[in-house]
C-alpha cells in the first residue's frame, strides 16, 4: 500500500534528480563557453534544478529583456519586485554590476535536452549580440 507507493516515489525522485542535474550541468557548460560568465554559488553543493549565473560586461535589465524566448529571472527570488542587486549575490562577493547581471534558470521534470540546447543557443545569440555593441 502506502509503503510501496512511498518507495516508488523515492525511486522516481532519485532518477529525476540525476536527470535534472545532468541537464543543469549541460546548460552551465554551454553558457560558460561564452566567457566572462560566473556561477553564483557552490559548483557542487547546490540543488539540482537551479542555475544562477552572472554575465560580465552586460547590463542585467537589458539582458533579461533580450532573453524573452527563454524563461529566466533576475535578482533575488524573495525580492523579485526590487530593482536592487541581489543581496545574496552581493554577500558572496559579486560586484553590483555582476549582481545586476545575474540570471536564475530552472530545470524541471519535463525539461528536455532539446530545451536546454535551445536555451544555450538563444543565450549565446543574445549575449554575443549585446557584447558586440
Amino acid at each position: 500500500g502506502i509503503g510501496e507507493a512511498a518507495r516508488l516515489c523515492q525511486e522516481q525522485l532519485e532518477a529525476d534528480e540525476k536527470r535534472i542535474r545532468t541537464l543543469r550541468d549541460r546548460l552551465w557548460l554551454g553558457i560558460q563557453a561564452l566567457g566572462d560568465v560566473y556561477i553564483n554559488g557552490h559548483i557542487d553543493q547546490r540543488v539540482a534544478n537551479h542555475l544562477n549565473v552572472s554575465f560580465g560586461g552586460l547590463d542585467g535589465e537589458i539582458l533579461l529583456a533580450s532573453l524573452a524566448k527563454v524563461a529566466v529571472s533576475s535578482g533575488s527570488a524573495c525580492t523579485s519586485a526590487s530593482v536592487e542587486p541581489s543581496y545574496v549575490l552581493k554577500a558572496i562577493g559579486r560586484s553590483d554590476v555582476l549582481a545586476h547581471a545575474g540570471l536564475r534558470m530552472s530545470v524541471g521534470r519535463f525539461t528536455t535536452a532539446d530545451d536546454i540546447d535551445n536555451a544555450i543557443q538563444e543565450i549565446t545569440r543574445v549575449v554575443t549580440l549585446l557584447r558586440s555593441h
